[in-house]
């Protein structure tokens, strides 16, 4: 059996029925901070040294992030090569 539900809401209305706290500002504030060091960095280095700092879990989140992407980067290459072998899931 399969069950459809739909329900029509704005992000905001979905994040407070969900529960989930509101991180406009912090999100307002990482930006600027972002935005501030590519204004004034005078390097890549220096850059990239500041966003291991002040990405979410630092370096390893950015890794984590990297495996993620690339193991959906090989599982799509799979699946179009199956699909371009005619092969069925």
């Amino acid at each position: 059996m399969k069950v459809n539900v739909e329900i029509e809401c704005s992000p905001e209305e979905a994040r407070r029925f969900l529960g989930l706290p509101d991180v406009s500002k912090a999100n307002d504030a990482y930006v600027e901070a972002i935005a501030k060091a590519m204004q004034g960095g005078h390097s890549l280095e220096q850059l990239q040294g500041y966003a291991r700092q002040i990405a979410p879990m630092g370096e390893m989140g950015l890794k984590l992030f990297q495996q993620f992407m690339e193991h959906g980067a090989g599982a799509a290459m799979a699946g179009f090569k199956a699909g371009m072998n005619g092969e069925k899931k």
